[in-house]
């Protein structure tokens, strides 16, 4: 090979979409060997997870447009993420303001991707603690708005799960909840 295609090699090497590609394959293939097995793919509803998820559509429409070697994992991922008998997705997120908001920006960006959601789950909720405490309660009362909305917004699919006091390691805040 000449110096040209040594230093173009190593161009495309350094490509940020180089990597993409890579972790997209591993991503396919996971899923690919998970014929009779669950995967559970637990990711903030942005960043990594919307990079991904776009790399996925990128991907498989170049898939479609080019004739090339591609790995069937590859081709087969999307199919299955679009299908609702293979993959079923549930939004997790806590009863507040911007966790709310960014995980329904991840369900449109799902839903335009042909991917679907039908459940909602509310973290470590205040409000289904049923705290006496002063400060606790106060808080757990703004966790309503947000539940109410989940609430409309997912048709009542959606669970709530109380906060428990172990979530915090080294903290000793069971007497305070009560």
């Amino acid at each position: 090979m000449s110096e040209d295609d040594i230093a173009y090699i190593e161009e495309d090497l350094r490509s940020p979409c180089t990597q993409e590609i890579a972790v997209f394959r591993a991503f396919a293939q996971i899923v690919e060997r998970s014929k009779d097995e669950i995967v559970v793919i637990d990711t903030a509803p942005t960043g990594h997870t919307l990079l991904l998820l776009d790399s996925t559509l990128s991907y498989h429409r170049e898939i479609e447009r080019s004739q090339g070697d591609v790995p069937e994992a590859v081709q087969n991922l999307l199919p299955k993420l679009r299908d609702s008998d293979k993959t079923e997705v549930l939004i997790v997120t806590l009863a507040e303001t911007t966790p709310v908001h960014e995980a329904m920006r991840l369900e449109s960006d799902l839903e335009r991707a042909g991917i679907s959601s039908k459940w909602w789950i509310i973290n470590s909720s205040l409000y289904a603690t049923q705290t006496t405490n002063k400060t606790l309660r106060a808080k757990a009362s703004n966790e309503i708005e947000w539940i109410n909305k989940v609430d409309e917004h997912s048709n009542g699919n959606f669970a709530v799960i109380e906060w428990k006091a172990d979530e915090i390691k080294g903290e000793k805040l069971l007497d305070q909840i009560e």
